[in-house]
């Protein structure tokens, strides 16, 4: 929508096709307890604030009423219940197949997130399994976890906050299956919000801010190994920036390992029937397992055959960048490295999206809702080389109607 927007005021025709049949739904049908991990002065979109007497980590429902304002501020064109399928390029234009119909247009801006589906790694054995296999997309209530046996399958910023929920819960186990220790910090240091220093982080170069990162972590937890974490395989920058891997944060969980409510066990191997067995041949019994092991960005479907797609299904190019034999096709928040931090490289590229979730939520933010929810004001501006381009395309004669797609 931030894209829209840039675009918008840019004096550019721009139709927004939307697959729910309403702005926000995906943060609607997160469990109530769901916050943002990201300040509200970071996470609002550009012309729009939150309003007077939102929290620091605003709601779900203050995410939604935002989405919405922007919206209505802004009037923004979105055709609703719009399921996006193959885009192609025939006859000068590009053509969208879409269950209403075929769309065309000059330009296509797709904006569905890096975080749209859930990734679920096809484990040995795990279809035998007679327990409860969900991603951590699909958590929901923590307290429909009261007295049950639960397997955490990942210690990035997803599993820390499913372990943040179910550190308030009684429940009869917790267990966390680590392969890697994450970058971690708490979201309040002496009653600040760790996120404030995000700005100054961005200004380092990345050793330091590895430092930096680790350091605070470090002060504000002690030796994450000393219960069972391994190291981290890389700083916590350098992983953002290199491999759009989120910085966790912590709001209970780290006290409950440290209490022995949850127990850091090594990563899973396989299933059997009777449950799960680890890497290092002990075999555990959950009664679910939730599994906090990222996204993808589901574009095969759409843009698959035109080979603009990594082996993990990002975008070769973003922003303001595009493919010149493909002219009109553009992508806006798949950057690798997201939000803040992403500064330092070049504020002239906008920053990746996450899933809704209490981090950001995202993703909640990551956590749409899939779109630039956190990225707020910097993301209309980090279209800005795409919007240059196209005014110049504008002057040039070429009709111009833009179509995003918010998943």
């Amino acid at each position: 929508m931030a894209a829209a927007y840039a675009l918008s005021k840019a004096g550019l025709g721009v139709l927004l096709l939307e697959k729910e049949h309403q702005v926000g739904e995906p943060w609607r049908r997160r469990h109530d307890d769901l916050h943002l991990n990201s300040h509200r002065i970071f996470s609002s979109l550009p012309g729009v604030n939150y309003s007077e007497g939102t929290p620091a980590f605003p709601h779900k429902s203050a995410v939604v009423d935002h989405l919405n304002l922007f919206v209505r501020h802004h009037a923004l064109a979105i055709e609703y219940d719009i399921h996006a399928g193959e885009v192609s390029f025939a006859g000068g234009h590009w053509v969208i197949q879409t269950n209403a119909g075929t769309r065309t247009a000059r330009h296509v801006v797709i904006a569905t997130g890096r975080d749209r589906v859930p990734y679920i790694p096809q484990w040995n054995g795990m279809e035998n399994f007679s327990g409860e296999i969900i991603h951590s997309a699909a958590f929901g209530d923590a307290k429909t976890y009261s007295q049950r046996k639960v397997l955490v399958v990942g210690a990035g910023n997803s599993g820390f906050d499913v372990l943040n929920h179910l550190a308030k819960v009684d429940t009869a186990h917790v267990w966390l299956s680590a392969r890697n220790g994450p970058t971690l910090l708490p979201k309040r240091m002496f009653r600040v919000a760790v996120h404030l220093l995000s700005p100054l982080i961005a200004r380092l170069p990345t050793k330091a801010a590895d430092a930096a990162m680790a350091a605070t972590q470090r002060l504000a937890f002690g030796d994450l190994t000393k219960i069972g974490l391994p190291p981290a395989a890389a700083g916590g920058v350098s992983r953002l920036i290199s491999q759009n891997t989120a910085i966790a944060t912590d709001d209970g969980a780290v006290e409950a390992m440290k209490a022995g409510k949850v127990i850091v066990l090594p990563e899973v191997r396989e299933f059997t029937p009777r449950g799960v067995i680890l890497a290092n041949g002990n075999l555990i019994g959950p009664d679910i397992v939730v599994a906090a092991t990222g996204y993808r960005t589901g574009l095969e479907p759409m843009v698959g055959k035109l080979g603009v797609l990594d082996g993990k299904g990002v975008p070769l190019f973003n922003g303001g960048d595009h493919d010149p034999t493909l002219p009109g096709l553009w992508f806006t928040g798949m950057a690798k490295c997201p939000r803040l931090l992403c500064q330092r490289q070049d504020a002239g590229h906008p920053a990746g999206d996450d899933g809704p979730s209490s981090r950001r939520h995202r993703q909640g933010g990551r956590t749409s809702a899939q779109g630039d929810v956190r990225n707020g004001g910097r993301s209309s501006r980090r279209v800005e080389k795409g919007v240059q381009r196209l005014r110049t395309e504008e002057r040039e004669g070429v009709a111009l109607t833009v179509t995003a797609f918010l998943a």
